[in-house]
């Protein structure tokens, strides 16, 4: 596992005035994640991902917390709540099989739609995969979700049906200008290297 990044570290102010931290997960983020899953809504988790999660297994809560900074990256938003920071969305990639692409997701606490959060993750985490050398980044979206479409569209990212499945899109953003090019990595990566 490499060390955190902390220089991926990025706070914003938000149109509306509040201030969010854009960070990279930690492991001691595990009560946090516990309770930002627990107040997102069923609907929100279902579309998230794709079934019924009525509430946070701990395998699910150690998947989310449990990353190596290289193929498997998490960006959380973070508000200072009375002294006390607390998540409010995450965005995420997993590299794929092969190593040149990666699939991601995202998840914002219901109250902080609408509010920028979403795109502020999502720079952080395309960004980093670009910077990773990931060659495109890629999710399934259900059909229904036509939010989450628009905003892909809206990030550049090419929508196609999924083959042989009515109910899920598949969202596709290269990474990369030309297929040869690699971007320079992250401090203290070696392009393309496994940590």
């Amino acid at each position: 596992m490499s060390d955190y990044p902390t220089e991926l570290i990025r706070g914003h102010r938000l149109h509306d005035g509040r201030s969010v931290t854009i960070r990279p997960i930690r492991a001691d983020d595990e009560e946090r994640v516990r309770e930002f899953l627990a107040g997102t809504s069923e609907d929100s988790r279902y579309l998230r991902y794709h079934k019924w999660v009525h509430s946070p297994s701990d395998k699910l809560v150690h998947f989310m917390t449990d990353v190596d900074y290289d193929r498997h990256l998490a960006f959380v938003c973070t508000v200072d709540t009375d002294g006390r920071e607390r998540l409010v969305g995450e965005a995420r990639y997993v590299a794929n099989p092969g190593g040149e692409s990666c699939d991601f997701g995202i998840l914002i606490e219901d109250a902080w739609r609408k509010t920028g959060i979403a795109g502020l993750l999502m720079e952080a985490l395309i960004r980093a995969a670009r910077a990773r050398g990931f060659g495109s980044m890629e999710g399934l979206v259900l059909s229904e979700n036509t939010a989450m479409l628009r905003f892909a569209h809206a990030l550049g990212f090419e929508v196609v049906p999924e083959p042989g499945d009515l109910t899920t899109m598949r969202i596709v953003l290269r990474l990369q200008r030309d297929p040869g090019e690699r971007s320079a990595s992250l401090p203290g990566k070696r392009d393309g290297a496994a940590a």
